[in-house]
């Protein structure tokens, strides 16, 4: 695929936080998409206005050269990996250093119901959660449960914006986002996924905390429900020296884990936890 003749600002589609995308007008791949990774980096900027960058910020502030080839690498990695575990998504292939080609697809989403009223608003996309352990939000929310506990891959749905909202399955369904039908598809379909991701990093000795995903409807042949967007290292929470308790949980959090109390402000952090850079390293290495 000649990307220089994809790449052109006729064929542009939407820039994201971390993607551009194109439309591939014609060849061997026409009528998909060219998903282009940058090296947009999302964080926010320091006392003194230097960039700071972070994930869990939904802000661009600035670049992180190599940032968009490793990000691609390690997605293609993922979506091969899952193609041969039967796992449906919008993956086709990689054609460049940062470029792969996808499926349209359109996320799961809800127009805006009641524009007439002040305040109203689309369901743009929502994202989805799985839960092998309580961190995180998990055990900010729910504070009762023993840090690191054992969850029976708990699965949640997301609203995606500036600020992300859980929303109960119910809600999805009551509001006519999804029918229960889909609803209960999806949380095994999403359980299929996180057990893929799961078994590949326990081969190399590293434990699944928890993880985020989308989905969305193929634009073509019957619509089913598949997974988007991308795999990234930036959305798995992923530790190492996992011993696991009778009891339930990992019998290094009382030495690992650390957390605390300001107001109703409660925060939690693993030491073992790796980061981003080195899950990379880990699969690409």
């Amino acid at each position: 695929m000649e990307l220089d003749r994809v790449l052109k600002k006729e064929n542009f589609v939407y820039s994201g936080k971390s993607k551009d995308i194109y439309r591939i007008p014609d060849g061997e791949y026409q009528g998909k998409y060219a998903f282009v990774f940058t090296d947009r980096g999302t964080g926010y900027m320091d006392k003194s206005g230097r960039p700071v960058f972070d994930p869990g910020y939904d802000n661009v502030v600035g670049e992180i050269p190599g940032k968009g080839a490793i990000a691609c690498r390690f997605a293609s990695y993922f979506f091969r990996l899952l193609a041969k575990k039967n796992v449906p998504s919008h993956y086709i292939a990689t054609v460049g250093d940062n470029v792969m080609v996808v499926e349209p697809a359109t996320p799961i989403s809800m127009p805006e119901q009641a524009p007439e009223f002040a305040g109203s608003a689309p369901l743009l996309n929502l994202e989805w959660t799985w839960r092998n352990s309580a961190m995180g939000s998990f055990w900010r929310r729910y504070p009762f449960t023993r840090p690191c506990l054992d969850l029976p891959q708990v699965v949640e749905a997301w609203t995606k914006g500036k600020t992300d909202k859980l929303i109960t399955f119910e809600s999805l369904a009551g509001a006519g986002v999804m029918t229960t039908e889909e609803i209960a598809c999806v949380k095994k379909f999403v359980k299929d996924i996180a057990a893929v991701i799961y078994e590949e990093f326990a081969a190399r000795g590293l434990h699944v905390i928890d993880g985020k995903i989308e989905l969305g409807r193929l634009q073509g042949g019957d619509g089913r429900i598949v997974l988007i967007d991308e795999i990234s290292p930036d959305v798995l929470r992923v530790c190492k020296g996992y011993e696991r308790e009778e009891t339930g949980g990992c019998a290094k959090a009382r030495e690992c884990i650390r957390t605390s109390l300001s107001g109703e402000d409660r925060k939690i952090s693993a030491g073992n936890q790796l980061p981003a850079s080195e899950l990379e390293k880990i699969f690409l290495s």
